[in-house]
């Protein structure tokens, strides 16, 4: 017999060799019928798979995240044995899942191929799912799985094999197809529904320029058809929120080639919404104690020597910036942590100084590849909203909750109400990828985990995700149409203070090293401004609006009325405009409706003998007439709300 430990803690006695689906099976038929594939003392096996040893295992549905990971795999599976299907002699690179869906690498060789095949893909897809096909996996030699790709002709899975050991190699067959595959798998072919070829796309073999370019085709699965027509829905919806597409109809930010792939130009709305946000986290942080700072747009080269960012990220950055002194070179600054190290080294610091807490809205620079650019989300000229706390080894759990604290409040004053913390630890089977001590490791990782703990969070923890001087906490949101973004992030650092040689006088009257605490709420104004129009669909908090109110006015005649409530709001820091082109009323509101103008002022001459105001509020239509003073008090009341 082994003993099985469930998620919820209980051990449950079984026979050498059950399976998942059995202890499934076990627990209820309902849950057996919906079990794809378990974790096995953290790792993912098939449901099908014998358990020889007591373990800790978590039944897997679509639910979990690692549930729908091997869903998609399968997918791709299947996929394949489709294209197979259709086009005889295909080879195949790699068909992973990814965050919504799956993809294919494919070499049709002189086959013809677009998505105007997608169609009978498609339909050879479902109708192989629905022969409920089992996935079965096979232990094969190195030998062997080189006979039968080099039967096959399939260089792609040979120079995968080549890097495989002896010993570890399996292939996986459902129904006519096999693959090189280590797994896992769901069990069988009929759970999957519903299909969708999403895009094709051009993809080098290895991600290597001088390599072949094969056919990426990218699909996407589900277990209920009605899952995949929501899912079609949304992408839709996301296609009408793109923040681009909102950025350029509502004026608030461009691109230029001139300028540079990636550098973005903030338009005069867009700027004073950027402003607004930096005025209101300003205000915030200086009621937590932070000082504001300023550092260059470069630096020297020896700086992020030090630091190490340049053994780590030089290759990858822009090109260094030579000077007519010899020898003397310069970096467009990739990151602020270096710069406020030396600020904190300006002069000596007493345990009684700590924390000191530095906070910078500063712009970086990093050379992304021209095809993983996109729009404001992946940019290579970007401004953090940076801060960085020195404090004392006692101080650091309190000084990290008070940050989560922070961060949360600009999640609720901005309408992110869904979101996880995601504990990033070091990779504890490849340390070789950080700097610092196993100790000092330690202490940061348990400070994080301590502290996410007492505030209550939500969270998961993902190994390998640490920044490579710490680990960190990084706030994963959801947005109104339920896709994840990372944004805020906080992260606990003791190398960087070695390696700057940082110091502070303690109470003992001998040195000390200070503990770094770096933080962004909104991760950077560009990425975070991205995902909040797409989250509001451009409608942003009145607070935050490019224009509150725009006024209106039927004709000429009542321009002047119209200049007066103008005036008399603006005095009340109401921000808005007047519409003076000589249009008719309904094209104004239109046009108003479009550029989402939180509330329009119609006035005409029945507004204006009265001295009122029409009052129409955008997406909900007519409120009715209001004095200039009344309206004034409800957009206040809005306002501070």
């Amino acid at each position: 017999m082994i003993n099985i430990t469930l998620p919820d803690g209980s051990v449950r006695p079984y026979e050498k060799g059950t399976s998942a689906h059995e202890i499934a099976l076990s627990i209820s038929e309902g849950l057996a019928r919906n079990v794809l594939a378990a974790e096995v003392n953290g790792e993912v096996w098939d449901s099908s798979r014998p358990i020889e040893k007591d373990s800790s295992v978590k039944l897997l549905t679509w639910n979990d995240t690692a549930g729908k990971a091997t869903f998609w795999h399968s997918s791709a599976h299947i996929m394949a044995e489709a294209l197979e299907a259709l086009y005889p002699g295909t080879k195949f690179g790699i068909g992973p899942a990814i965050e919504t869906g799956f993809y294919y690498d494919v070499d049709f060789g002189d086959q013809e191929f677009s998505s105007d095949h997608f169609k009978a893909i498609e339909a050879k897809f479902m109708e192989l799912a629905k022969q409920k096909e089992v996935f079965v996996r096979e232990n094969v030699s190195k030998a062997d799985a080189i006979a039968y790709f080099t039967e096959k002709g399939d260089e792609y899975k040979l120079d995968l094999i080549d890097g495989l050991d002896d010993g570890k190699i399996t292939f996986y067959k459902q129904g006519e197809f096999t693959d090189l595959c280590r797994g896992p798998h769901i069990p069988n072919t009929g759970f999957v529904k519903a299909v969708k070829l999403m895009n094709v796309a051009g993809a080098y073999w290895r991600g290597d320029e001088t390599k072949k370019q094969l056919t990426r085709i990218y699909g996407v699965t589900f277990p209920k058809a009605s899952e995949l027509t929501e899912y079609l829905l949304m992408i839709e919806e996301a296609k009408r929120r793109d923040h681009r597409k909102l950025g350029k109809e509502l004026e608030l930010f461009a691109f230029s080639e001139k300028v540079g792939m990636g550098l973005p130009l903030w338009l005069p709305k867009g700027t004073a919404l950027r402003e607004r946000l930096v005025n209101f986290l300003t205000k915030a942080q200086a009621k937590s104690g932070y000082e504001q700072v300023i550092t260059p747009h470069i630096g020297h080269k020896n700086l992020y020597v030090t630091s190490g960012h340049w053994d780590k990220y030089g290759a990858d950055s822009f090109q260094g910036i030579k000077t007519p002194q010899e020898g003397e070179e310069f970096m467009l600054k990739p990151m602020n942590c270096p710069h406020h190290c030396e600020i904190y080294k300006v002069k000596p610091r007493s345990y009684k100084d700590l924390p000191l807490r530095l906070a910078e809205f500063g712009t970086v620079y990093r050379y992304e590849q021209s095809g993983e650019l996109h729009g404001l989300t992946r940019v290579r000229g970007f401004t953090q909203d940076d801060a960085h706390l020195f404090c004392r080894p006692d101080q650091v759990k309190e000084e990290f909750m008070k940050v989560i604290d922070l961060v949360l409040y600009v999640f609720k004053s901005l309408g992110f109400e869904s979101y996880t913390a995601q504990i990033s630890l070091r990779d504890p089977e490849n340390k070789s990828k950080y700097i610092g001590t196993d100790e000092n490791w330690k202490l940061a990782e348990n400070a994080i985990i301590e502290a996410a703990a007492e505030k209550g969070l939500n969270t998961v923890t993902e190994l390998g995700e640490a920044a490579f001087y710490g680990p960190k906490l990084d706030f994963m949101v959801k947005d109104a149409l339920g896709r994840k973004w990372q944004l805020g992030t906080i992260q606990v650092d003791y190398n960087l203070p070695e390696r700057f040689e940082l110091e502070y006088t303690g109470s003992d009257n001998l040195k000390h090293r200070p503990v770094m605490i770096h933080r962004a709420p909104f991760g950077s104004l560009e990425r975070f401004i991205a995902v909040l129009i797409e989250h509001c669909a451009g409608n942003f908090p009145l607070w935050l609006s490019p224009e509150q109110f725009i006024i209106l006015p039927i004709s000429e005649k009542y321009e002047d009325y119209a200049k007066k409530v103008s005036d008399e709001l603006n005095n009340s820091d109401i921000r808005g405009l007047i519409d003076f082109r000589d249009e008719k009323i309904g094209r104004k509101i239109r046009d108003a409706e479009v550029k989402k103008t939180p509330y329009m002022l119609i006035i005409g001459e029945k507004e204006m003998l009265e001295g009122k105001l029409s009052v129409r509020k955008h997406g909900e239509g007519d409120l009715g007439e209001m004095t200039i003073q009344a309206f004034s008090e409800l957009l206040i009341k809005e306002i501070t709300v």
